[in-house]
């Protein structure tokens, strides 16, 4: 393939780990993207990720994948991974099928030999901790852990559990491939109070008196207000609040847009190039081109590569 045709702003059908191989070595400036979760949904592929028998197995297999990711991330490169946690329930065994019975008609069923099986011995009604355990072999393979960033998502759907909370939330990885990477830092909105305690503090010296002295507190207090409460907002935060957006084509609720704004802002520069190997309904991409970068999405199901097309084709952001 020719790398500048056939990958930039494309999207390239099939096994994100085969496509790669084609892809030359330090040539992405970001990774942001959200693999398919352990045992939730068959789409009906044949090499899938997310039907292995075991969650170890699954961990090792998706970090293999990001072996490869971190061949082609170029030195300075950062990598966003969106993951949520399942629990090894008896009410949970098996996953659910999507996908357009067109694409699997032919297909036998996966019930009997490729299913995994959530009733784990020894960790019934357990949190199986896969993002964690993801995570701690990412590092163990030389990924450096910046963050662990928490999308806290205020309209999640209820649970029917009574014996436990329900969990409102998924979590997002930032790895870097180096100690030195590209990295524009995001501000937030200082919060009320805060601005208050700052405005307090510099009245408390405006009442010392009109003489010089008075005027040096002030000032040096000013500064150090500065310091702590600088213009333009403050360094933001690991906690996300992003409602999520379903995506009528996509069959169940795809990450929102703006869960991806944040992180293309930060790790890729303007017209870079945004990977996401596990594209599904293009959200990665939409944003990309929003944002003044390119994008590459990899997916293996047909029915997702159509879905993505057409929804490049159809919507603009930004």
């Amino acid at each position: 393939m020719n790398y500048s045709t056939d990958f930039i702003n494309k999207i390239i059908r099939g096994d994100c780990l085969r496509v790669m191989k084609d892809m030359p070595d330090n040539s992405i400036d970001m990774v942001l993207t959200s693999p398919p979760y352990w045992a939730l949904r068959d789409y009906g592929v044949d090499g899938q990720l997310g039907l292995e028998k075991t969650f170890q197995e699954y961990v090792n297999k998706l970090c293999d994948i990001f072996d490869e990711i971190k061949r082609v991330l170029k030195k300075e490169g950062t990598c966003w991974v969106n993951m949520g946690d399942t629990y090894g329930n008896s009410n949970q065994a098996g996953t659910k099928k999507f996908g357009n019975p067109e694409f699997n008609k032919n297909r036998p069923s996966r019930e009997s030999t490729k299913t995994p099986e959530k009733k784990l011995k020894g960790y019934e009604k357990c949190l199986l901790q896969i993002p964690s355990r993801f995570a701690i072999e990412m590092t163990n393979r030389g990924w450096i852990l910046r963050n662990e960033l928490i999308w806290h998502k205020p309209n999640c759907m209820p649970s029917s559990a009574k014996d436990r909370f329900t969990v409102d939330f998924e979590k997002i990885f930032f790895f870097s491939k180096n100690k030195k990477y590209y990295f524009e830092q995001q501000l937030e909105p200082h919060k009320e109070v805060s601005i208050k305690a700052r405005n307090s503090k510099l009245n408390q010296t405006t009442n010392i008196g009109a003489n010089k002295s008075a005027v040096n507190v002030q000032m040096g207090d000013k500064k150090r207000g500065d310091r702590f409460i600088p213009e333009g907002g403050r360094n933001k935060r690991c906690v996300w609040k992003i409602t999520t957006k379903p995506y009528k084509e996509a069959h169940f609720a795809t990450y929102p847009p703006e869960l991806c704004e944040t992180p293309i802002k930060a790790g890729c520069p303007k017209k870079g190039i945004v990977l996401d190997p596990f594209f599904g309904a293009g959200t990665t991409g939409l944003m990309a081109k929003g944002l003044g970068r390119n994008y590459i999405g990899i997916e293996i199901s047909p029915e997702y590569c159509k879905i993505a097309e057409d929804r490049l084709r159809q919507e603009i952001l930004l």
